[in-house]
């Protein structure tokens, strides 16, 4: 099934259904990044990269990306600069704590709320191919960004042109991106060069 592109919040609109090729999709789903150490009781700053505070207290562990560890959260809460301190169960002093320095908190992409009406998660994007309304193909979704107006996709030029520009970003507007569905993003071909 396809859907026209609109503007959106974070998290993105919608595609419905899982991606056939599961290999585009990454199974794990980042929601903070630990900046570092809060204090000297084992408290990190945390960069929010989800929806917020009220969206990392939904989750009873995070998985320790670099890590390979899950981590238990026993408090979170706003640091009121738009990030959050947290503390967790494994982490009992600062030492502890900054060693946590850049870690990014994952949780397993079943374990986000379900989607409501025409809305997808960011990562359900990276990975996929890209093609003109004319069925030319561009590249990949390599990011997705929103910078404020709204979402812009980053698309890796396939193959990398010797010379110019080896990405692309074209704003996620139904003018620029008509639709896409699990298996391909379409853009228009004037966004395309």
């Amino acid at each position: 099934m396809t859907r026209p592109a609109r503007p959106t919040p974070n998290p993105s609109r919608k595609r419905e259904g899982e991606a056939k090729d599961k290999s585009i999709i990454r199974p794990e789903i980042v929601l903070a990044a630990v900046t570092g150490a809060h204090g000297v009781a084992g408290e990190v700053r945390l960069k929010l990269l989800g929806d917020g505070v009220e969206a990392l207290k939904a989750h009873e562990t995070f998985n320790a990306a670099e890590g390979g560890r899950a981590l238990t959260p026993t408090k979170i809460r706003s640091d009121n600069k738009g990030g959050a301190i947290a503390r967790f169960a494994e982490v009992p002093d600062r030492t502890a704590a900054e060693a946590l320095r850049g870690t990014l908190l994952t949780v397993p992409r079943d374990a986000l709320p379900p989607l409501g009406d025409d809305e997808f998660y960011h990562a359900d994007l990276i990975g996929l191919p890209v093609v003109t309304t004319d069925g030319t193909a561009i590249g990949r979704v390599i990011e997705v960004a929103n910078f404020g107006a709204t979402d812009i996709v980053e698309i890796e030029r396939e193959p990398a042109p010797e010379k110019g520009m080896k990405t692309l970003m074209v704003p996620l507007i139904p003018a620029a991106v008509p639709e896409w569905d699990e298996n391909r993003l379409v853009i228009a071909p004037e966004f395309a060069d």
